[in-house]
């Protein structure tokens, strides 16, 4: 059996720090890479590996990938969202800043506090989640706004439309798996729908799209791509999917607010992103939002 711990400890600690650090980095990472390589076509590449690294640690861990388990309906369904939502993620990236996409793309766990409690009854808001909705809201009309204007680095609001449909997707995903069968199978058969769906569809969308597929990559496009997909797509998420097994979720996910400071910092200092006032208001407020919608009461 599985130990789980009620308390975050010092390793669990360390290693979610490292996780919203890089996923902070990696915007910057795509969005600097966008010049050699489009933005659905680099994460097709991406999944393509992380797809492959994924099947060879199943084969040597023994996890089975392909047994039958009345997952696979929901596992497609899982995926393509999953496709979708880094479809709009990086295409988001072309149009406005790393940090703006990324405080966008956090707003998944309000998305799931929306939408979890229509499929699972015993998922209802209480007033401190209600309070978080609100503080995300005004931090997202915060941000928006701004995007419409000439204010932060010049209109950004396509590229914010589309982190804000990327967060939703997100979100979606999260509720795919929790009101499913997928919440009953092994984590990396989980991640793994995910990736091996969008090694699928973001070919084909890119094709759609009429992007160009270029080969020919600096030294830089390739050690983004290596560090994208086997630090981002692939060991991050592995580590993600064993903190949730062995912590608390809610306590797992109140870190994430991490992860937008991370990428407004690197976005300032590797892009020399602007940093305004309201960026860093819809910043706070959608920090402080996720902290409390993922704050359980205490009991006694």
């Amino acid at each position: 059996m599985t130990e789980r711990k009620e308390h975050l400890d010092g390793r669990a600690a360390l290693i979610l720090l490292a996780c919203c650090m890089f996923w902070g980095v990696q915007q910057v990472l795509v969005k600097a890479t966008l010049p050699e390589l489009a933005p659905v076509f680099q994460a097709a590449v991406r999944f393509a590996g992380a797809t492959l690294l994924l099947f060879l640690w199943c084969r040597w861990r023994g996890i089975p990938l392909f047994r039958r388990d009345g997952s696979l309906a929901s596992g497609l369904l899982a995926g393509l969202l999953f496709a979708a939502e880094f479809a709009a993620m990086f295409l988001g990236l072309a149009h406005t800043t790393a940090a703006r996409l990324t405080v966008f793309l956090y707003t998944s766990p309000f998305w799931v506090a929306l939408v979890l409690p229509l499929l699972v009854p015993t998922e209802r808001l209480r007033p401190q989640q209600w309070l978080g909705l609100a503080c995300a809201f005004i931090g997202v009309a915060f941000a928006l706004r701004e995007g419409f204007s000439a204010a932060g680095g010049g209109l950004t609001w396509r590229g914010d439309l589309l982190g804000l449909a990327a967060g939703a997707l997100w979100g979606l995903t999260t509720v795919t798996i929790r009101a499913s069968a997928l919440a009953r199978v092994a984590p990396a058969k989980m991640l793994f729908y995910q990736v091996a769906v969008s090694t699928v569809a973001l070919p084909l969308l890119s094709l759609a799209l009429g992007e160009p597929w270029n080969w020919h990559w600096s030294a830089f496009a390739t050690t983004s791509l290596v560090l994208q997909t086997v630090i981002g797509a692939f060991a991050s998420y592995l580590a993600w999917m064993w903190l949730l097994a062995h912590y608390p979720a809610t306590r797992i996910s109140a870190f994430t607010f991490l992860t937008p400071l991370f990428a407004l910092l690197a976005g300032a200092l590797c892009l020399s992103e602007p940093v305004t006032a309201s960026l860093l208001a819809a910043l706070a407020l959608v920090a402080a939002g996720i902290v409390l919608v993922n704050r359980r009461p205490r009991v006694g």
